[in-house]
């Protein structure tokens, strides 16, 4: 894991997170956690990852999306390369969540 992030904190953040229990408990949470932008970075970064695994192009990503070329490219380097967080999550929910 880069940059080392396994702290007290982040557990302390983490074991808060697992505490939420529905969508509208999310909303309030992280909406005082995080910016708008934020989670709206957030949310993006994983809409790309959804796409990517689905075959999409980065031209029809970035369009869908608004993500950058540089966004989509990270993100794809994650699930290339990093810890499969995203493949984890992806595997688990139903394929036409939206």
């Amino acid at each position: 894991m880069s940059k080392n992030i396994r702290r007290k904190e982040v557990d302390h953040l983490f074991e808060a997170i697992l505490t939420l229990e529905t969508k509208e408990e999310c909303y309030t949470f992280f909406e005082d956690v995080c910016t708008i932008n934020e989670l709206l970075s957030i949310s993006q970064r994983y809409e790309v990852a959804k796409m990517l695994r689905e075959g999409h192009t980065y031209l029809d990503i970035s369009k869908d999306t608004g993500a950058s070329t540089a966004t989509i490219s990270r993100v794809n380097r994650s699930l290339n390369y990093g810890n499969d967080g995203y493949d984890m999550v992806l595997a688990r929910l139903p394929k036409d969540s939206e």
